[in-house]
Order: structure tokens, then C-alpha cells, then sequence
């Protein structure tokens, strides 16, 4: 037990009607060597007042009084909103009236019959409740680290979008005019060139150029595609296309309707996480024969699904310090309002996104007005 002189006294607000056990009391705690200012009420208006004070470190009740008992007393205690232990203190209450009292969030009881615990039952109840606080206090923080996160990843995710727009932009009006300008030019001096070997080297240059600008092309197509602005079902068919050209591997398209009306924010989120599933497909499940891709708009939720038939992923693999990208689409899901299931067995991987639909299908996002904003480049 430590030096009374050490502590800072317990401010106990006393509701007892008995002068008998609030002298008692006393005693308890002077035996317990606790250092303690105590103050005695005995009614409920006495008790609201001293509460309304803030003065004071922990209740302790007698169960039965005049008129009211201790859970009154706590239910005005809630009530007003006071943060601070409430002990039970009583000569008569039966297990149930104990257990009840434990349920509705009393701190702690004790018989009279047992005050030498008293000091014991006062310090572990501080304690719960100090515990109790900082918890709160820690999940609060928690809360707002979080809440940080996922405003930073929407603010990088839109920096992301704008900066793809830009670059995608640049291309097209700098490099694409600039790669057009040449290939007209050197088509000219082909046409009019009368030596053989300088025609041989235009025409080998055009064909060169034309890489060039196929390359630019695909390039800005895969930095803000403009097949999206055809509508999702296009997009993602645009995007399996070039996938099985590149890779050989069979692509499959099942959609509910030809058209799906999906925001403009959700649209590109759905692009984003196919883009990302046959990434993954193509670096992780070189043995892949076969991808599976399902677009739905039913029942008022977007469902994609992209599932693969090859070797699966670790179990751990989420965990990896260097799992941005399907990381990155459990953020971008979860600002449309959507979420992510992903599951894994050695016959496949399955990536699933979920977004309920709104009945705005234009979207109300600065991800759309981007979109909007970046839509004629082709």
C-alpha cells in the first residue's frame, strides 16, 4: 500500500442514509490506509448536486434508500453525462440485483459485510476506469489516424487521376502531333525520294514512327482511357481484348446488359480494379489458361468479378509490405462506398468489387468531374 502523503486523496461522493456505515466507511478506509475526502448525501436532489460539482472520483451507493435505490442513482449519473466509478455498497442485494447492476455498467459492488475490502474494491475500480479512459482516448486517436489515412489516400488517389489526365493529355496534344507531324513529313520525302536505298531507309523510318505512335497511343489509352466515356461494359470488354492479344490467355466477358448506368466515379474504380486484376494475372499466374470477367448491375449494387483459373495466392500475400496494388483497390472501393473480397485456392484467384448503386447515375465525385473535364483527348 502506498504512503497516504504520496497520493492525491479519493474524492468519494458518499449516498448512504445510514450515519452508522457512513461511519463505517470511514473507518475502512482509514484502516486501508487510503488517502480520501469523503462527501455523505442521502437524498437525490443532495446527490444531482454534488455530481454537478465535478468534484468528486467515484460514487459509492448503498443499494436500498428512502424512496430510490443505487441504479436510480446511476441513471441520473449517466444522465448528466459524469464519466466517473460507481460502487455499490449494500448490506442486502441478492446475486440477480447484483449481476443486473454489473449489466446496466455499474463499476463494481460490495457487501457491507465485506467493508475490510473496501479499499481493495475503491483502487481496482479507479483503475478499471482510468484503463477505461485511456482505451477510449486510444481508439479516439486511432479513429482520427484513420480517418487521416483515408482522406490522404483519396487525395493521392485524385492526384494520381489528375496526373495520369495531364500526362495522357501531353502526349496526345505534344508528342502524338509532334510523332504526326514527322510521319506526314517523311511520307512526303518517300514519295518524291528517287533513290532507292533513301526510300528504303523513309519507309523504315515511317514504320518505325508508326510504333511510335501506336506506342503513344497505348500509353495514353491505359493513363485515362477514353473507351470509358463509351460506357463501363465497353471499357472493361477494350481492356480483355488487349489482355488476350498480349498474353494469349482466353478472356471471357459476361455482363447483365449492354449498357450499365454507373457513375462516372464508380466507373472508373470498376476500370481501375479489372486493370489491376489482369495485371496481377499476367505477373503472379504465368500459368493461367482462362479468365473469368463478370459485370452486373443487379439488384442495385455493381458487381465485378474477375476470377483466373491459375495457381492462387500465398495466404499472406495481402500482408506483404509491397501489396499496393490490391491494397490500393480496397481504398478506391471504399470511397464509392463499395469493398473488396478477394479469395485464393490453388484452382484460382478471385477478386470480387461490390458498389451499391445510387440513383444519380451521372456521380457526384471529383473523380467524375476530372473524367468530364479530361474527355476529349482522342
Amino acid at each position: 500500500m502506498s504512503d497516504p502523503s504520496e497520493t492525491p486523496p479519493v474524492r468519494i461522493l458518499h449516498l448512504e442514509d445510514s450515519r452508522v456505515d457512513h461511519t463505517l466507511v470511514k473507518f475502512a478506509l482509514q484502516r486501508g490506509q487510503m488517502a480520501h475526502e469523503i462527501t455523505l448525501v442521502d437524498t437525490m436532489a443532495d446527490f444531482e448536486r454534488e455530481l454537478a460539482t465535478g468534484h468528486h472520483d467515484l460514487v459509492l451507493a448503498d443499494y436500498h434508500l428512502p424512496g430510490f435505490t443505487g441504479l436510480d442513482a446511476w441513471a441520473k449519473q449517466k444522465e448528466a453525462g459524469v464519466d466517473i466509478p460507481f460502487v455499490i455498497l449494500s448490506g442486502a442485494i441478492g446475486e440477480e440485483a447484483a449481476v443486473g447492476a454489473m449489466h446496466v455498467g455499474i463499476t463494481d459492488y460490495l457487501l457491507k459485510d465485506h467493508m475490510p475490502r473496501l479499499t481493495h474494491v475503491i483502487e481496482r475500480a479507479l483503475e478499471m476506469s482510468q484503463t477505461r479512459r485511456a482505451k477510449a482516448r486510444a481508439d479516439a486517436k486511432l479513429a482520427e489516424s484513420r480517418q487521416r489515412l483515408a482522406e490522404l489516400a483519396e487525395h493521392l488517389q485524385i492526384s494520381i487521376e489528375q496526373e495520369r489526365a495531364d500526362i495522357a493529355r501531353e502526349i496526345h496534344d505534344d508528342i502524338g502531333g509532334s510523332l504526326a507531324a514527322v510521319k506526314l513529313d517523311l511520307a512526303l520525302l518517300a514519295r518524291r525520294a528517287e533513290d532507292a536505298e533513301t526510300r528504303r531507309r523513309l519507309e523504315s523510318s515511317l514504320e518505325m514512327l508508326q510504333h511510335a505512335l501506336g506506342a503513344s497511343q497505348r500509353i495514353m489509352m491505359n493513363l485515362r482511357p477514353p473507351i470509358l466515356d463509351q460506357g463501363l461494359v465497353a471499357a472493361v470488354q477494350w481492356l480483355a481484348a488487349g489482355f488476350e492479344r498480349r498474353t494469349s490467355v482466353r478472356v471471357h466477358v459476361r455482363r447483365s446488359a449492354e449498357q450499365l448506368e454507373v457513375p462516372r466515379d464508380v466507373q472508373l474504380v470498376a476500370y481501375r480494379t479489372a486493370q489491376e486484376a489482369l495485371t496481377n494475372v499476367a505477373k503472379h499466374a504465368p500459368d493461367t489458361t482462362a479468365v473469368e470477367i463478370d459485370l452486373s448491375d443487379r439488384e442495385g449494387v455493381l458487381t465485378l468479378e474477375v476470377s483466373d483459373n491459375g495457381q492462387g495466392m500465398v495466404d499472406d500475400a495481402l500482408m506483404k509490405a509491397k501489396s499496393f496494388g490490391l491494397l490500393g483497390l480496397n481504398e478506391r472501393a471504399a470511397k464509392v462506398g463499395g469493398w473488396l473480397d478477394i479469395s485464393s485456392s490453388t484452382r484460382g484467384t478471385s477478386i470480387i468489387l461490390s458498389v451499391p448503386l445510387s440513383s444519380d447515375p451521372d456521380g457526384a465525385s471529383s473523380i467524375r468531374d476530372l473524367l468530364d473535364d479530361q474527355s476529349n483527348f482522342v
